[in-house]
């Protein structure tokens, strides 16, 4: 018998303290050298030294690679996606402990010495040498962990079914690794023969309060949208402040009517989004001055369960007319006790349509040449693009001010979920039978992931087409973002994602629950992988 690398919980924990140590964070070299780290690690296994083409880099954006591992059984059409993702956030709150945040070991040591530093959870937590800390143990270096421990069993056991390891980088700021994975799952689903039957992400149990302990499986993903807002006045000499109407007075009208707003809250299978808030309200000017500022702009936050594109923008725009009409009212109330002629009223327009004013009075390809130059800049994100494209043409559409422009910046997250699939009732079953009999663990069952996560780009399902209307309204569309919509709908299986128990992600108090990550999660998604082993084997 094959001796096994990672088949035992100490050499799991082994595993997971060198991968966390390949530093990671997003848009970082150690991002991109990572995946080369992994396909190193992996090559270590007797299958991919036999089977070198099923382990391969592929290519996302701006230097970054994913990887595939597929173990292929000769005579098994019937395949399981592992997927996790490698990325992780920065360190600064660690503070002088910061270059130890991918040592966990040394860390979690270090920490006991410093103990009383820790908010009582997390001294608890420590105390009870239960927990591993460090910068990318939960989220999510175990799940990858996890599913390469997997590989290595099946191919040294030679189970009869197919499983094909991706992971991804970027998950934490736009997703790009999954997205551009999506055309590659299609790629070897037909160069394999490969019949998906399940997209298993390997993501952390988040607990759903402070001192929750439960541990959950889950069935889906919540979604995610950003509605936003370019806000577009008159300018004037804050001598003569009602010459014009500044940019922050209108968003304060809409900011105020968007924050919190039940209107966009979803309730699905008993599970209700959080509301939305604002990531980020600002004008736009670069520098001080006495010229009032009349072009501003806010991103909202929108979580949403069934909710298309499409829908979520109608709902937006009903709020921002309501804004609108309030701010007119409002300032033209000042205006009247000032003796003054108000300058016009707020309009409410969608980007759609202020790009088709733009392109109208301007030509196609001088709307074209200010997108560019716009694009061209390179310490703009995504969403600072969406912005100023926006801005750039109604700086040359004045005539449209003052103005409200709704539009859309990325990332976008669809929701999915697979609650109802029969495979996945079944596998929920085995999972609490099993999380039961053998750990004495119940298992909750969650439909909607509440963190975000790659899942979202697989099994996508939208009869009404509402993308169209984030594609229309996402000023960089095409260039620098997108998002697979049709390849997406081909990639047809539930989804599931079952991960080890954690704790303060993204905090500097992360921690990896040490049972759950080495000893249950891992042989309990073990088991039900061979459950459906022996149900393909029943049926076949």
């Amino acid at each position: 018998m094959t001796q096994l690398r990672w088949g035992t919980p100490e050499a799991r924990r082994r595993l997971l303290c060198e991968a966390v140590s390949w530093k990671s964070m997003t848009l970082t070299q150690g991002e991109r050298d990572f995946p080369l780290k992994v396909q190193e690690k992996l090559r270590e296994l007797a299958y991919f030294q036999q089977h070198p083409d099923c382990l391969r880099l592929h290519d996302a954006d701006i230097g970054r690679r994913f990887v595939t591992a597929l173990y292929k059984h000769s005579s098994a059409a019937k395949t399981i996606v592992l997927i996790s993702h490698f990325d992780t956030v920065n360190t600064e709150e660690y503070g002088d402990l910061e270059p130890f945040a991918y040592q966990p070991e040394e860390l979690t040591r270090l920490l006991c010495g410093r103990i009383d530093d820790l908010p009582e959870e997390a001294r608890h937590d420590l105390a009870s040498g239960q927990y591993l800390f460090g910068r990318g143990t939960m989220d999510m270096k175990m799940g990858l962990v996890m599913h390469m421990g997997l590989i290595e069993k099946a191919s040294v056991e030679r189970w009869p079914i197919n499983l094909l390891l991706l992971t991804v980088p970027d998950e934490e700021v736009n997703s790009a690794g999954m997205r551009a994975a999506v055309t590659t799952l299609l790629e070897l689903k037909e160069e394999h023969g490969l019949d998906y039957q399940l997209f298993l992400n390997g993501e952390p149990v988040f607990p759903q309060g402070p001192g929750d302990h439960n541990y959950y499986v889950y069935s889906g993903t919540i979604g995610k949208i950003m509605p936003s807002a370019l806000f577009y006045g008159k300018e004037t000499h804050v001598g003569e402040p009602l010459s014009g109407i500044t940019a922050n007075y209108i968003a304060s009208f809409l900011t105020q009517r968007m924050e919190w707003n039940k209107n966009f809250q979803e309730t699905v299978m008993g599970e209700t989004t959080p509301l939305p808030v604002t990531l980020q309200q600002k004008d736009l000017k670069m520098e001080y001055s006495v010229q009032t500022p009349y072009r501003a702009a806010s991103l909202y936050n929108v979580f949403v369960l069934k909710r298309t594109a499409a829908e979520v923008m109608d709902i937006f725009e009903a709020v921002a007319k309501e804004a609108a009409q309030a701010c007119n009212e409002a300032y033209k109330a000042v205006c009247r006790e000032q003796r003054i002629e108000p300058v016009g009223e707020v309009r409410v327009l969608r980007y759609e349509d202020l790009l088709a004013h733009a392109v109208k009075k301007l030509g196609t390809e001088s709307v074209e040449a200010m997108k560019a130059n716009i694009l061209a800049h390179e310490g703009w994100d995504d969403r600072e693009k969406s912005l100023r494209i926006a801005d750039t043409l109604m700086i040359q559409c004045q005539e449209l001010a003052p103005a409200m422009v709704l539009l859309f910046a990325p990332p976008y997250y669809p929701a999915v979920h697979s609650s109802d699939d029969e495979l996945v009732v079944r596998c929920i079953k085995y999972l609490k039978e099993q999380g039961q009999q053998k750990f004495a663990l119940p298992v909750h069952q969650i439909h909607f992931f509440n963190g975000i996560c790659d899942l979202s780009y697989v099994n996508y399902q939208d009869d009404t087409e509402g993308w169209t209307s984030f594609v229309t309204n996402t000023p960089v569309w095409g260039d620098s973002y997108s998002i697979p919509f049709e390849a997406m709908k081909q990639l047809q299986a539930p989804v599931m994602n079952v991960g080890p128990f954690g704790k303060d992600a993204h905090k500097r108090t992360e921690r990896l629950h040490v049972k759950s990550a080495f000893e249950e999660v891992p042989e309990l998604v073990e088991g039900l992988i061979k459950m459906m082993i022996g149900e393909t084997i029943k049926t076949s």
